[in-house]
């Protein structure tokens, strides 16, 4: 269960629901192809790491049309 960042927080964060967890789930496959210093010291698993840097701004979801 994810509980930080608050998921109704976090949707904001983005255009719309899809949105962000296409952006969750890119940037969670980019932090594992890369093998992230950042995301091994943290101590979380991919996806809470992606859906931390969207919360705090360090990422941006944005759509492409």
């Amino acid at each position: 269960m994810m509980i930080d960042p608050p998921i109704d927080k976090l949707i904001k964060k983005a255009p719309c629901r899809y949105a962000l967890v296409v952006g969750i789930t890119k940037r969670a496959k980019d932090l594992l192809d890369m093998e992230s210093k950042e995301l091994e010291e943290s101590g979380l698993k991919a996806v809470s790491y992606a859906a931390k840097e969207i919360y705090d701004g360090k990422i941006k979801v944005i759509v492409n049309k």
